[in-house]
């Protein structure tokens, strides 16, 4: 599987952005629906952090941190292979690179957590300007 991230940018506080986590995937017997998708976030010099996940495939497991709750939503669109941050109200705190990650099997207790998920995309900027 392969993740590719877009839609980072420059923004002033207030404003929005959609990020996008297009997916590639080879695996046989496997389809974009069979993945969760979950967005993380580094800002400079702190460690990478949970943002928001679509959850197990399954569905209702959908969560988000609290610093985003009610701002970020995250969606799917499987017929496009593609997963979405809709970023808004963005604080100068949003300021980070956005990773997009998947996983064909994570586990509830692991939704929050970087070792949940297997495949990796490369990051885009997000920079909030005060």
């Amino acid at each position: 599987v392969q993740l590719q991230a877009s839609g980072g940018g420059l923004v002033q506080t207030g404003g929005s952005l959609r990020l996008s986590c297009a997916a590639s995937i080879r695996t046989s017997g496997r389809t974009f629906r069979n993945y969760a998708v979950a967005w993380f976030r580094q800002a400079p010099g702190k460690e990478r952090e949970f943002v928001a996940t679509t959850g197990r495939p399954s569905g209702h497991t959908e969560r988000y941190a609290d610093s985003v709750k009610g701002r970020f939503t995250i969606s799917r669109d499987n017929s496009k292979d593609t997963a979405y941050l809709e970023m808004d109200s963005l604080k100068p705190e949003d300021t980070a690179v956005y990773y997009c990650a998947a996983s064909s099997s994570v586990i509830l207790s692991n939704l929050r957590l970087e070792r949940g998920y297997n495949h990796w995309g490369q990051g885009t900027l997000v920079t909030v300007s005060s």
